[in-house]
């Protein structure tokens, strides 16, 4: 019996280049949000003493909250800007940065979606926007993993430290830590699958382009289908 050939296009229909750019656009917007979070979670760093363990201590970029089970969550911001640690300072600017360019980068790519009725018949602006919004997402995860992976460095070093006593309750990593993480290798991804659509594009035009050309119309035109019995 002759095997059953599937059809590429019904197999290739989910894969393409509309689909990637929605796919990037998602995920892009995901690890914005994610970011947006992350950045003002009071829960960065969280400290447990072994002598009074019912109160929770939690480090943030903006504010410094006690847990404790009669009260609750007690968060108060920090008194002044030049009394923060390095690494709070500088995760502070980069995490701004990162929010603010991932929002550029969705707002710069949606000209150059398709369905997006701008700049239809100029597909070189769209593929510019495309490029210009996978860029700054990828900048936008970076400038998410740096300041998070700065962080947990240094709260490392001082976990590790031999100068403190043994009695003393250390720093260890928060849950805003690890969304800080996911939030940046999502925008890194969204960033690349804004480049993986343009490819795609450019392969599709380049492929319609070489089928309509004058040179294959000729050809096809002088083609006799055989058959192979």
């Amino acid at each position: 019996m002759p095997l059953e050939r599937k059809n590429p296009v019904v197999a290739m229909v989910l894969l393409t280049t509309k689909s990637m750019q929605r796919t990037a656009v998602f995920v892009t917007f995901g690890g914005l949000v994610t970011s947006f979070i992350t950045t003002f979670l009071p829960l960065w760093k969280t400290m447990n003493s072994d002598l009074n363990e019912v109160e929770n201590w939690y480090s943030g970029l903006w504010h410094m909250c006690l847990y404790t089970e009669e009260v609750g969550v007690q968060c108060k911001a920090y008194d002044s800007l030049l009394g923060l640690p390095v690494d709070l300072q500088i995760s502070r600017v980069l995490m701004l940065v990162s929010v603010c360019t991932g929002g550029l980068a969705l707002l710069v790519a949606l000209p150059g979606l398709d369905g997006v009725r701008v700049c239809l018949d100029k597909y070189a602006k769209r593929r510019s926007f495309l490029i210009l919004g996978g860029v700054l997402a990828c900048v936008a995860g970076i400038t998410t993993l740096a300041p998070v992976s700065f962080v947990a460095y240094t709260t490392v070093v001082e976990f590790w430290d031999k100068g403190f006593p043994d009695v003393m309750p250390r720093w260890e990593y928060g849950e805003a830590m690890f969304s800080g993480w996911f939030g940046g290798l999502a925008l890194l991804t969204g960033g690349t699958l804004f480049f993986i659509a343009v490819c795609m594009a450019d392969y599709e035009l380049r492929k319609t382009s070489v089928t309509n050309s004058p040179h294959v119309k000729r050809r096809t035109r002088h083609y006799r289908k055989t058959e192979v019995l």
